[in-house]
């Protein structure tokens, strides 16, 4: 197998086991038996589990970067992708049920640990903010943007991390119809300035 392959595998098992598991109950032993390799191997691709962490982040960093470009070019207004934001909990609602979010409890990990790349986990919510403000700032919310953005953020965890410890599926849903419901005041309210203006991303704070 060639290293590049070998090196994805070891990033994309990790990132699961750090998920459902933990970063620090997961040992190089959990990580080298699914990926099938030898610890000799193992090590040629990385000496430490802080350079795991460091791969695993920016693996995350690349997907959700994905994601929201994909909801950029499908969604035709900034509602249809403030929408597909929202709808998060339902679609991943399963791993949300089991495990929490996965930006969510890794940055929570991290900072009981007191772990040096608690601030490089946290540019993964610094993402959705950025995206968040300039979906809001397309819809005339210059003022506010960032407070909007960061009020919803807020409100999707909360129920992520509630989901996650009462199971409610039926909380879950009502959740997301309240953060539509909110979602449609604000538009009632902005000025008729919906559209794509700006570049789709700004740079990450620090």
């Amino acid at each position: 197998m060639a290293n590049r392959s070998t090196r994805d595998d070891i990033v994309g098992v990790a990132d699961d086991l750090f998920y459902r598991k933990g970063f620090e109950h997961t040992s190089f032993a959990d990580i080298a038996e699914l990926v099938k390799i030898s610890r000799g191997n193992f090590y040629h691709h990385f000496k430490t589990k802080d350079d795991i962490l460091d791969a695993v982040i920016q693996k995350r960093l690349v997907d959700r970067n994905a994601m929201l470009e994909r909801w950029e070019s499908e969604g035709k207004t900034p509602v249809e992708r403030i929408c597909s934001f929202i709808d998060i909990l339902i679609l991943n609602g399963e791993k949300i049920k089991l495990y929490g979010c996965p930006i969510g409890t890794l940055t929570s990990e991290l900072a009981k640990l007191n772990h040096a790349a608690r601030e490089n986990a946290g540019r993964l919510f610094m993402l959705f903010r950025i995206w968040l403000r300039r979906q809001f700032v397309a819809l005339g919310r210059e003022a506010d943007a960032d407070a909007l953005a960061m009020h919803l953020l807020s409100q999707s965890q909360g129920a992520a991390t509630l989901f996650n410890a009462f199971q409610d599926e039926n909380f879950v849903q009502r959740e997301v119809d309240q953060m539509k419901d909110w979602l449609k005041a604000i538009v009632a309210k902005a000025p008729n300035r919906i559209g794509d203006k700006g570049p789709l991303h700004e740079p990450v704070d620090g």
